[in-house]
């Protein structure tokens, strides 16, 4: 039987649903401010104070300068070359790490993940880093984005959680049958645990889309600079000049203000996208990576 609602559960509810409405505006605004602003008119924009409801006039011209500018393409090339190299080694590794721990009858299985959760709270610093980095020949390429972080203590944790939700019948039963290791994890494990790999790869292309801080210490060629260290260049070091270099000096302030917002949607839009395709498997990969320590 359904129960009546009081007046207090609607003013409860009220509030509930304000907060989360305060809660989405605060959150997409930034992000509209930045979409509006990116296709306003560079004169009207500069002199507007305010908030910002919708574009002020509308010009493409950021986005022509943005898409003509070499640099932005090789950021691109370098950063997809990033993501799409890095994740695969980040979930190779991350899930052989994750199906070895996951197994009871490992020995030292508990010491082993006692030392891992170990590198979560304490870790040698940048400084051994970069030396382990240049001692290896890593320095000054892209693979020095990827190799170091192949696997995510975090998330070596929600996987091995995951496979651990397994039931054992299905290895003991694939092992009667011949199976090998390999096979088990390949053909049964991962299978099953599709939600989790679905938020693994969500987890591993954002932390390599996003990426700039150890770009910029072990890459020092800017032929190999991925796209954030481009945008970061043009955010904070003021470098518009090379793409609106037809206009007049004072033309230039303005078109470069646009143009650093379009160069943030151009570099934020299709990481967003990737989203969409990941979300049904998003909640149910976490829950299920949760469930048992």
């Amino acid at each position: 039987m359904k129960q009546k609602s009081t007046v207090f559960d609607k003013i409860f509810d009220g509030g509930i649903y304000a907060v989360l409405i305060f809660l989405v505006v605060v959150t997409l605004y930034p992000l509209l401010y930045v979409l509006f602003a990116s296709f306003s008119d560079a004169g009207q924009l500069i002199v507007h104070k305010g908030i910002l409801w919708k574009p002020l006039g509308f010009s493409l011209e950021a986005y022509k300068s943005v898409i003509a500018n070499p640099g932005i393409m090789i950021g691109y090339r370098n950063t997809l070359f990033i993501v799409i190299a890095g994740l695969s080694v980040n979930l190779v590794m991350t899930a052989l790490g994750a199906y070895v721990l996951s197994r009871r009858n490992v020995l030292l299985n508990n010491g082993f993940m006692v030392f891992i959760i170990f590198t979560m709270f304490f870790h040698g610093g940048l400084i051994p880093m970069y030396l382990v980095v240049k001692g290896v020949g890593l320095l000054d390429s892209l693979w020095s984005t990827i190799i170091p972080f192949a696997i995510s203590t975090f998330n070596l944790i929600i996987m091995r959680t995951a496979f651990m939700g397994i039931p054992e019948s299905l290895e003991e039963s694939a092992k009667i049958d011949g199976a090998n290791h390999f096979t088990i994890l390949f053909r049964i494990i991962i299978p099953l645990s599709m939600p989790v790999i679905a938020v693994m790869i969500l987890y591993y292309a954002v932390d390599k889309w996003n990426g700039w801080f150890y770009a910029s210490v072990f890459i020092k060629s800017r032929e190999l600079y991925p796209l954030q260290l481009v945008l970061r260049e043009i955010l904070i070091a003021n470098s518009t000049e090379s793409m609106s270099a037809g206009a007049s000096a004072g033309d230039r302030h303005q078109i470069g203000e646009t143009i650093k917002y379009a160069t943030i949607m151009v570099a934020t839009v299709p990481i967003l996208c990737i989203y969409p395709f990941v979300q049904r498997f998003f909640v149910k990969g976490v829950m299920v990576g949760s469930l048992k320590g």
